[in-house]
């Protein structure tokens, strides 16, 4: 490839392609044999919050890959929900669909039909020129095109080299601008790709094609593998940081077309996402519950609470919307962990006595944030042998809706009676926590006069 100056970026030098006759698979930070290796080097980048970041979604597209697929009525109602999370200035900006089957197409229209400015219907094609001509049909203005990055994806998988993978990624590119669609090119596995030797050289390109074009491209950076690392100092590819500032500062991508796209499998997809944020990647993308390939993907409820403690505001989105979502999943046979951050069952129930007598005097002092009101889910105790006196005082207080003056004392007789019995149980060897069914039958026997009319709690 020929040398060439970055337009519109004076002094930024070009890249060029770098030709490898085998793969280079990296393997002082990927033996196989053994976890990733964690390298570090020492530089640093700045910190570079973008002027707006925003949210979007794939739970319709990889969200789907790992679990039977949502029907037509779901994926509406889903839809509908995702469109409330938003709210009406675009917190999740997008959603992407695949096309590929009757099904899909379906689905998209019945999308479409909604008429919701946000979140912006997308697709998702492979870079083949046949993949194109579905979105074309389908009158989308914005596809994601799979780019996969790595030498292992580029000699082990698809089976060509640098060079030709760079060719037939940009005549996909120049096919979409041709038909006026943005095109969204999805650095597939960039965590174990060859940044200077193919990375920056591919977005550089991309730019070149977008001055010509006058149509926005964006960029995807997708850690496909979880890879990523969010510490200062750690060396290219995995470190975040260095990845993000390389493709604004070397590429010259704008920010506001930079995404991030991550998985957990290390335990890093909502922090990895964050860090993205940090330091310039205006867009991060996730799906709802985090669902998706093998561990999943960025959670999407877990990026807007980010959200709102990077910019101080949900700036109209609803995240009462993110306990309804729940509820729903649960619905569909999505199975959801009870101690999952936010949406869990018991994400915010405490079992610890110790910790059930501060609820009962404050309950700030032992919940994350007021997730009665920002979540429709006020903060809950549950009854176990560890619950001790404030856990059952704090039981009874709740369910009979009692607050400040007007609570029971622990040493109240019914609060005694219901903890006695409640000891009784473990001591014949229970081992399970007592559901609110169980305890609620308790109470409206020993004070029918109180629990008369008290109904079970919900799930969520």
């Amino acid at each position: 490839m020929n040398s060439m100056t970055s337009f519109g970026q004076p002094g930024r030098p070009a890249r060029k392609l770098v030709h490898v006759d085998e793969p280079n698979l990296l393997r002082e930070q990927f033996p196989y044999t053994q976890p990733p290796r964690i390298l570090f080097d020492g530089v640093e980048v700045p910190l570079d919050l973008p002027g707006e970041i925003f949210i979007t979604d794939t739970t319709f597209r990889d969200g789907q890959q790992a679990r039977p697929p949502f029907s037509l009525a779901q994926i509406l109602d889903l839809f509908d929900l995702l469109r409330r999370l938003s709210g009406p200035n675009g917190v999740i900006r997008q959603t992407e669909f695949f096309l590929y089957t009757k099904r899909d197409r379906e689905a998209v229209e019945a999308c479409l039909e909604r008429g919701y400015r946000y979140p912006e219907i997308t697709a998702w094609i492979r870079a083949a020129k046949k993949d194109l001509q579905l979105v074309k049909a389908m009158g989308i203005k914005e596809t994601g095109i799979l780019t996969s990055c790595s030498d292992y994806h580029i000699f082990l998988k698809l089976g060509w080299n640098r060079e030709q993978a760079l060719a037939r990624y940009l005549e996909v590119v120049e096919e979409a601008l041709a038909a006026g669609i943005r095109p969204r090119c999805h650095f597939e596995d960039v965590t174990r790709a060859d940044v200077e030797g193919f990375v920056i050289p591919f977005a550089q390109e991309l730019m070149r094609l977008q001055e010509q074009s006058g149509i926005s491209i964006k960029i995807r950076l997708c850690d496909t593998m979880g890879y990523g690392v969010p510490y200062p100092g750690a060396v290219l590819p995995r470190s975040v940081p260095r990845l993000v500032h390389a493709m604004v500062h070397e590429a010259g991508v704008p920010k506001a077309q930079l995404e991030w796209h991550g998985h957990n499998d290390f335990h890093k997809g909502l922090i990895n996402a964050t860090t993205a944020w940090l330091y310039g990647v205006a867009g991060a993308n996730g799906t709802l519950l985090g669902i998706g390939e093998r561990t999943g993907n960025t959670p999407v409820e877990g990026l807007l609470i980010e959200y709102a403690s990077l910019t101080g505001s949900f700036n109209g989105a609803d995240p009462t919307a993110i306990t309804e979502i729940a509820e729903y999943m649960e619905k569909t046979g999505t199975i959801i962990p009870a101690n999952q951050p936010f949406v869990g069952k018991h994400f915010n129930i405490t079992s610890a006595g110790i910790h059930a007598d501060g609820v009962l005097k404050n309950e700030e002092i032992y919940n994350i944030f007021d997730t009665r009101r920002l979540l429709g889910r006020p903060i809950g105790v549950a009854v176990t042998d560890k619950s001790g006196l404030a856990g059952v005082a704090w039981w009874v207080n709740h369910r009979l809706g009692l607050r400040d003056e007007h609570r029971l004392p622990k040493d109240h007789p019914l609060v005694q009676e219901l903890y006695r019995w409640v000891q009784e149980q473990y001591a014949g060897g229970r081992t399970t926590a007592i559901d609110d069914e169980e305890l609620l039958a308790v109470a409206q026997k020993a004070a029918p006069e109180l629990f008369a009319g008290v109904a079970v709690s919900g799930s969520h």
